[in-house]
């Protein structure tokens, strides 16, 4: 790697280092690229066990009664398979805001039924990109239910603002999320 902080390396093919060699990038490293990397975690108790819960995860009626985006012309796609995964899209409006495009893209990295789903997303907003995370969801058997851990490392790649309403917002709509799918198991 280069010491020089104004550019970056990536490996391409082709070195003595195990067929890797270090290439420069145009882009600048550091805080001034203007994103924000966020960690954060919710726990959830859910009166079912491990398998039901997975299941509101894994079943396509299941999952529609508690995963929406905000807004109204919703559509969704729902492939629950390694390799494979979800889209949305909406169209939130606001009386004091123009009308924004919500797209919703991710990919199943892991899938061990009543275990763990380990999964990438990103949204997008108007045909930007605003953040893209990696999420692991974990489910614990616990008296007579299921403690629910969702884990998500999130990077902003366009920040709202100076970006610090923006890991509260995600972390918001997520707990409601959550609170959608308790009541789809109901």
């Amino acid at each position: 790697m280069s010491e020089n902080p104004e550019r970056t390396e990536e490996l391409k093919p082709g070195s003595e280092d195990g067929g890797l060699t270090p290439a420069a990038s145009a882009e600048p490293a550091g805080p001034d690229l203007g994103i924000r990397h966020e960690t954060f975690v919710i726990s959830h108790y859910i009166a079912a066990p491990p398998h039901k819960a997975f299941q509101a995860f894994a079943d396509t009626a299941i999952w529609r009664r508690w995963f929406k985006l905000p807004g109204s012309d919703a559509s969704y796609g729902h492939d629950f398979r390694v390799g494979h995964g979800d889209r949305a899209t909406s169209v939130f409006t606001s009386s004091d805001m123009p009308s924004e495009s919500l797209r919703y893209q991710s990919r199943y990295i892991d899938i061990v039924p009543a275990r763990r789903i380990v999964y990438t997303y990103e949204a997008v907003v108007d045909d930007v990109l605003r953040w893209a995370s990696l999420a692991t969801i974990e489910f614990d058997a616990a008296q007579d239910g299921t403690q629910l851990r969702w884990t998500e490392q999130v990077v902003f790649v366009k920040l709202s603002g100076d970006g610090s309403h923006d890991l509260p917002h995600l972390r918001g709509a997520t707990r409601l999320r959550l609170n959608g799918l308790l009541s789809a198991l109901d």
